[in-house]
């Protein structure tokens, strides 16, 4: 972790972790995960791990399916139940300097993404009340 990002950590209140639905990104969550707690342990204690997004899911492999069911496992509150699916149109978007949303707004990977916001906005004003 460099610098710029010790720095963010300690000024966020919360986190939101998107993760691949593949096995190093598995690998790659719990260095996270490592960091964010050595970071709450002597920098930021209020620091949380709000929201984890399930990205370039592809229902069609089991190590997909597998490793969406492991991360639900282990951050049963934190994970959003909509997934992002593996999309050519998300792929595309950023050669033409665009979100998926301005690029396509009609692709399955922009709709995943609404989807995802306004899950994120109901859970927060459910944590509101």
């Amino acid at each position: 972790m460099g610098l710029l990002t010790v720095n963010a950590f300690v000024a966020a209140r919360e986190v939101l972790i998107p993760i691949q639905c593949e096995y190093y990104a598995l690998e790659g969550l719990s260095q996270l995960l490592n960091n964010i707690q050595m970071i709450q342990k002597h920098l930021n204690p209020p620091l949380t791990v709000s929201t984890i997004v399930l990205t370039m899911y592809d229902g069609r492999t089991r190590l997909a399916s597998q490793v969406a069911e492991e991360v639900r496992e282990h951050f049963p509150e934190a994970v959003l139940d909509t997934l992002i699916p593996r999309n050519v149109r998300i792929s595309e978007a950023p050669s033409y300097q665009q979100s998926v949303i301005s690029y396509d707004p009609s692709s399955t990977g922009a709709l995943a993404y609404l989807e995802a916001a306004a899950e994120i906005v109901t859970r927060g004003a459910a944590s509101q009340r």
